[in-house]
């Protein structure tokens, strides 16, 4: 098994909607704002090569959004999925699999593109996975959400014929770990590769900075359950010395954590190169 930490572009988003209840005067030193109070954030793609089989793990915003869409978010990078897809000698066409974490629009976006004026899934030999709870969550959304959950986003999967549900058919992959506090079931993907445990931590924590329990995102319907759950599975990855992988943080690509006097801090940071090995 070989894995490949993907680069598909920086976005921007307020920090204050970030950082939830923590003061600016304590966020900004982790993630500096610009004069709106925007901060940049990456976004990352896992993509998982074993045995001539890709998985591919979330895609991104993808690039089929009008211009006006892409303002709001400050879409900037040299990178793409494609690009980094490209890299690594590989293309859309080659992928098997595709694995959501959840639907939000920065994770699935890429999974779909248009052609023309039909929208089709990016990934044409792909089955796309998600769980059946999440993905009847997201097809309802709820006032809150309802702008990160975009039909364009989601109902082309289902018409395709190429969803597969994680949760009632045989996905052998990986092991993933479902939390609800950012929304509804979402899944982290964690993987054992050279005796190394990965966890892919996707928005439960998007940042090296967002490890302390109190730095919850505002967009986190549950933020109480994310704290619970942020306690409880730090704590199991400083006992079991996981690798996190960070979706969104703009500069750490991976840590270890362990316990200290203040809690669960981190430990060892990485840049996925120098473990992945």
């Amino acid at each position: 098994m070989r894995l490949h930490l993907l680069e598909t572009g920086l976005f921007k988003l307020d920090g204050g909607a970030m950082y939830g209840v923590v003061p600016q005067s304590l966020w900004k030193k982790l993630n500096a704002p610009d004069e709106n109070n925007m901060c940049t954030w990456a976004m990352r793609s896992l993509l998982i090569e074993e045995k001539n089989n890709l998985t591919l793990i979330d895609t991104g915003i993808g690039n089929k959004q009008e211009p006006k869409f892409f303002n709001h978010y400050f879409l900037h990078g040299d990178n793409s999925l494609e690009k980094s897809l490209n890299k690594l000698n590989f293309s859309p066409s080659d992928i098997a699999n595709v694995f959501l974490t959840h639907l939000h629009f920065d994770h699935a976006g890429g999974a779909i593109k248009k052609v023309e004026d039909n929208l089709v899934p990016a990934f044409e030999n792909a089955n796309y996975w998600t769980n059946s709870d999440h993905w009847n969550w997201a097809i309802e959304p709820n006032p809150r959400e309802k702008a990160s959950f975009l039909k364009e986003n989601i109902f082309p999967i289902y018409e395709s014929g190429q969803l597969k549900w994680a949760d009632k058919e045989s996905f052998t992959a990986f092991d993933y770990i479902i939390v609800d506090g950012h929304t509804e079931k979402m899944m982290l993907p964690k993987i054992i590769c050279n005796n190394k445990t990965f966890v892919f931590v996707s928005d439960l924590i998007p940042s090296i900075g967002h490890i302390p329990l109190a730095y919850i995102m505002s967009y986190d319907v549950r933020p109480l359950i994310t704290m619970a759950e942020k306690r409880s599975f730090l704590e199991e990855a400083a006992k079991g010395n996981w690798i996190l992988i960070f979706q969104h943080d703009p500069n750490v690509e991976c840590c270890t954590v362990k316990f200290s006097e203040k809690g669960i801090v981190p430990d060892e940071v990485f840049k996925f190169s120098e473990v992945n090995t």
